[in-house]
């Protein structure tokens, strides 16, 4: 049987093309979802750094209390709008980029927040820091973004 031979029997019996065609869509849509379900799904850490590099990005820059720093985590404390918040953030994959003393963490601070969802907040990041070291008395200013 040829090429020709089928397309002519294809052509007399219709449904065999409805038949051919809901095969191929079953086939597509199995494809799809085997694809989904094994594609590589972000980690807990990587959803947390896209986090911070959002709030880095877009938050709005309000001040704040570090309350408590147990020397994986800090807890604190800041207002919006009138409303007290009190919050704690994950610093284990930000040790490097805290100082020394522990002791220099307590106290007044820079976080950044989501305008609109306050509790989510930060005072640490990869690119930005809010606490405000003893030697500078000040922050580190956010980079221009252009």
């Amino acid at each position: 049987m040829n090429v020709q031979q089928v397309l002519q029997q294809v052509v007399q019996q219709p449904g065999a093309i409805g038949l051919g065609l809901a095969v191929l869509a079953i086939v597509i849509c199995a494809a799809l979802g085997i694809w989904l379900y094994l594609r590589r799904r972000p980690t807990p850490e990587e959803l947390e750094r896209r986090r911070r590099e959002t709030l880095y990005l877009r938050g709005k820059i309000s001040d704040g209390e570090v309350i408590e720093f147990d020397g994986t985590s800090i807890m604190y404390s800041y207002y919006v709008a009138g409303v007290g918040y009190t919050a704690m953030q994950d610093l284990s994959a930000l040790l490097d980029f805290l100082p020394s003393d522990p002791m220099a963490l307590i106290g007044p601070v820079c976080l950044k927040h989501d305008p609109r969802n306050p509790p989510n907040s930060i005072v640490v990041c990869e690119k930005w820091s809010g606490l405000r070291h003893l030697e500078t008395g000040a922050g580190t200013r956010p980079e221009r973004v252009a």
